[in-house]
């Protein structure tokens, strides 16, 4: 589109609108934002072909000029890759784009949800598009995951997810390559999906599929559920480590030894 229109500029990347809500998120996690000389530079984000669907629906809601290019690449993974780019040259796109938390270069690590209005579900289901996955597990148990270097993103979809299935995670980066891996299966996994992935929503055609999907999943009739995980307060700390016991505390406390003893453990070591 031409830059014609100043109502649609100006609501343009409006973040309480849920449609780019989600572009912003799936941006942040998948896009690039290059500066150039002077006032040069391009917002770009390439995607498998497959998914070209979502880069034109980005092309519409974008009331500037911009362009979708396809590629065939050979990549670590596959001889032949067909990827579509979209790209954005505009300075007034790209500043807003800028301001609302979209670094220039690198910003896998950098980037933290907005700090205006947003709506939430949305632009949580942007970043799950671009650097998550929604199925069924090996097992055949549904899952929804998150992989991402963002430790400000890792952190907020365990706060929302936690208000919506009440699933409780806490965030550690994998050792191998610094990342966070958030996972959240079987019914916890469904009711996730079923809130960020509902009727009508703009996505992914292929992981809106999947979250419907596995919306129909039930727990088989031999298959427990595991009780609630307590946390430790600072009461149950002291009291541990006064007793200085694990059986004993795993009386007084009403936890098994083996609890007790790992909880002491990291008191002491300065792990918990």
């Amino acid at each position: 589109m031409a830059e014609q229109d100043p109502s649609a500029a100006a609501r343009f990347m409006d973040l309480t609108d849920p449609r780019y809500a989600y572009m912003f998120g799936f941006l942040q996690a998948d896009g690039h934002l290059a500066q150039g000389a002077g006032q040069k530079g391009k917002l770009t984000a390439e995607i498998n072909a497959r998914d070209i669907h979502i880069l034109r629906e980005f092309q519409q809601l974008t009331p500037y000029f911009s362009s979708i290019t396809e590629r065939v690449r050979s990549t670590n993974f596959a001889e032949t890759h067909p990827s579509a780019t979209w790209s954005l040259c505009s300075l007034e796109a790209r500043s807003t784009i800028n301001r609302l938390g979209m670094p220039y270069g690198r910003k896998s690590r950098t980037i933290k949800p907005p700090r205006v209005e947003f709506s939430r579900r949305d632009y949580l289901r942007g970043i799950i598009d671009a650097d998550g996955s929604v199925g069924y597990t090996g097992k055949g148990h549904p899952f929804l995951s998150l992989t991402t270097a963002s430790t400000a993103v890792g952190a907020y979809l365990c706060h929302f997810a936690r208000k919506v299935t009440g699933a409780q995670r806490t965030i550690k980066r994998n050792a191998r390559d610094g990342v966070y891996n958030v996972l959240y299966t079987k019914e916890a996994a469904m009711e996730l999906a079923a809130h960020l992935y509902y009727d009508g929503c703009l996505g992914l055609e292929r992981k809106k599929a999947k979250a419907a999907e596995i919306r129909g999943w039930l727990r088989p009739a031999d298959m427990r559920v595991a009780p609630p995980r307590r946390r430790w307060t600072p009461k149950d700390d002291e009291t541990l480590l006064q007793l200085d016991d694990p059986a004993a505390a795993g009386v007084a406390l009403n936890r098994t030894e083996q609890s007790c003893s790992m909880r002491l453990w990291r008191l002491r070591t300065g792990k918990a």
